[in-house]
């Protein structure tokens, strides 16, 4: 038995691999392989793990007694379908027990994200949801977006839907209560106010426009707001714009006027009416033709943040309430659960689902079915979303999978493309150089497969495009061939497109037929004689020929769609290097220095040139740097 470590980042991919197994399914020696393990097995609660022959996770399930949970896997002929396929292909067991059946749903939730497992209902969502952060680190709180471990000290407010309504939520909170934005160290660096202030987003306490007891209240505002006592907060704006105006102060009236403007149309901005609701979380489930959608709303302090669409896979042969379950906990394995959760129907073992999240915030967590009022036309409403949102998925799968069969015939593939990479370079005359790839399937981009490669053999020259292609194609199959050399993985291409004409697909190609790969199909992808012109693209094969495709086709808008992915991935990660680059200081160089001096230095110097031509008496009147430290950074610039 084992205690499982922290979920790692899951892989995409694995599930499909899992399925393949390794060895012939065999039922009875599936069978064969649980017995062995009932022989030990405790009756307490915990979770288990069914593995295959190459020790891949096909399954993990829960139970409240392991010994009776496990036995029923050997009476095959009362399982269903899916589970005696999973039982033919199991060879091993892990078993991991646990102090209660609350702890073993948690842990398996834990797990199903970590394993990715194929025979498990899987949300099919790695994005981490974004926050809103207040930090409570600094005298004046800075407000911003936020993503990942709650590291910093504040308060945090989510999940929000998408990045793009934490962006206009906080743009309206700018307007609104006037808090800042910037980093620290460019707050400590300024010298006047900058444009925040003068478009009336900011009350720059950077250079004393306000003090820290005015400051302090326009926090305790955003919190009020935040936390749902948004009228509150516009009772007092409003009694002090009355007072301003009374007092013939218009400017200032006029300042707090634009402040309720910002509140309103925040108010306004809600799609449906929360008011009253607090803290919650509305699911409903929709059902067709085999898909399921969930639909997602986040309430939270009496307002709509936003609402997403889930689609769950492997739900074939799955009750919905195991799937809405299933959902449940492995979603708020990621999110902090509100105290109140709303759904169309009871997910399976509500009680122990309440009792685990519960257990998870210390707070009571309640689920509820509404059956009348208010909250019942929510759910109405979440249903209404849900349907349309599988209906639209539906229209495009069918869609896709029809350009997918078009492309099959038009390029002469050998079946349908599970996996696309698509190749890109980018650069600035030869700087901060790196390469791209995209990684597309039927169901759309697999964003978590992306890769990029920095160009960093000495062989390569700089603003080589050809030379960078070849790197990057020797680095990926190179490693493809030693790792998966008989490609069971699933990560191996049925088709790679390159944005290029046809002297970078010689060179992607010369690489491959150098590793002895000769039968992975690739395509490349150029402008045509009118450059820029959207719809001339000239599409290079590997016997040579040039296809253009009508400016109307199907296929062309999604080949079109991936080169513009991996155009907009390879950009992104070049500025990424690109400033991470202009970020570089001479301070690096100095041994002994570490992010933490060099801050220090940097935030009592201004520049490195400063410290650079500081006297040691001056470096030594830094904050937090020791003489020693001071005589090695003097030593270093000075000889």
């Amino acid at each position: 038995m084992s205690r499982p470590q922290s979920p790692d980042r899951f892989n995409e991919d694995q599930a499909t691999y899992a399925v393949r197994g390794a060895g012939q399914p065999d039922i009875d020696a599936g069978v064969e392989a649980i017995r062995n393990v009932l022989k030990t097995l405790p009756t307490r609660p915990g979770v288990y793990r069914m593995q295959d022959a190459r020790g891949d996770v096909l399954y993990v399930g829960k139970a409240r007694a392991l010994r009776n949970r496990v036995t029923n896997y050997t009476q095959v002929d009362r399982l269903p379908k899916r589970l005696q396929r999973m039982v033919a292909q199991t060879r091993s067991m892990t078993i991991v027990t646990t102090n209660n059946e609350a702890e073993a749903l948690l842990l398996e939730a834990q797990l199903i994200k970590r394993f990715r497992p194929a025979y498990n209902v899987l949300l099919r969502d790695d994005k981490s949801f974004p926050f809103i952060l207040l930090r409570e680190d600094h005298a004046f709180p800075r407000i911003q977006k936020h993503r990942g471990a709650r590291k910093a000290k504040g308060r945090y407010y989510g999940p929000f839907a998408s990045a793009g309504s934490v962006t206009r939520t906080i743009n309206a909170l700018q307007k609104l209560f006037l808090l800042r934005s910037c980093t620290d160290s460019f707050f400590a660096n300024r010298s006047r106010p900058c444009l925040l202030y003068q478009i009336k987003r900011c009350s720059a306490p950077c250079v004393g426009r306000i003090d820290d007891d005015a400051y302090g209240d326009l926090v305790r505002d955003a919190q009020d707001f935040l936390g749902g006592k948004s009228t509150k907060v516009q009772q007092k704006l409003g009694q002090a714009m009355q007072a301003a105006s009374d007092a013939m102060d218009f400017e200032q009236a006029a300042v707090i006027r634009d402040r309720l403007k910002a509140l309103t149309f925040i108010q306004g901005s809600q799609a449906i009416n929360a008011e009253g609701l607090g803290d919650a979380d509305l699911f409903a489930l929709a059902s067709k033709n085999g898909a399921m959608c969930i639909q997602a709303f986040f309430i939270r302090g009496g307002q709509n943040w936003g609402h997403r669409s889930f689609f769950p896979v492997h739900t074939a042969e799955v009750a919905e309430d195991e799937v809405l379950a299933s959902f449940m906990a492995q979603f708020y394995e990621e999110v902090p659960p509100p105290r109140l959760i709303l759904a169309d129907r009871a997910p399976a073992e509500c009680d122990l689902m309440a009792e685990a999240l519960t257990e998870r915030i210390g707070v009571k967590v309640r689920i509820e079915v509404p059956q009348r009022g208010e909250r019942m036309k929510l759910i109405r409403q979440a249903q209404r979303n849900a349907v349309e949102a599988l209906d639209r998925r539906l229209a495009e799968s069918t869609t896709q999978a029809r350009v997918l069969n078009d492309m099959v015939d038009m390029f002469g593939l050998d079946g349908v493309p599970d996996r696309i990479e698509v190749y890109d370079n980018s650069h600035i005359q030869g700087t901060n150089a790196l390469g791209a790839m995209v990684v597309a399937g039927p169901e759309g981009f697999r964003k978590n497969a992306y890769r990029k490669f920095n160009i960093k053999r000495p062989e390569t020259i700089a603003g080589d495009d050809f030379g960078m292609m070849r790197e990057v194609f020797e680095r990926r199959f190179a490693r493809a061939k030693d790792e998966d050399p008989d490609r069971d993985s699933g990560e191996w291409p049925d088709l790679v497109l390159i944005d290029g004409g046809k002297g970078q697909l010689n060179a992607a190609r010369a690489v491959l037929e150098n590793l002895g790969i000769e039968d992975v199909c690739m395509i490349g992808i150029a402008k045509g004689p009118h450059h820029g012109r959207e719809g001339r693209e000239v599409f290079h094969l590997m016997d040579g020929r040039e296809i253009t495709l009508p400016v109307n086709d199907p296929v062309l808008f999604y080949m079109q769609r991936l080169r513009d992915e991996v155009h907009r991935f390879a950009i992104g990660a070049h500025r990424q290097k690109r400033s991470k680059a202009i970020t570089v200081s001479s301070l690096d160089e100095v041994p002994g220095i570490g992010p933490a001096r060099k801050k220090a230095l940097l935030m009592h110097f201004g520049t490195a040139k400063a410290v650079k031509g500081a006297t040691l008496e001056d470096l030594q009147k830094a904050p937090g740097v020791s003489t020693q430290v001071a005589q090695t950074v003097y030593d270093y610039f000075h000889g």
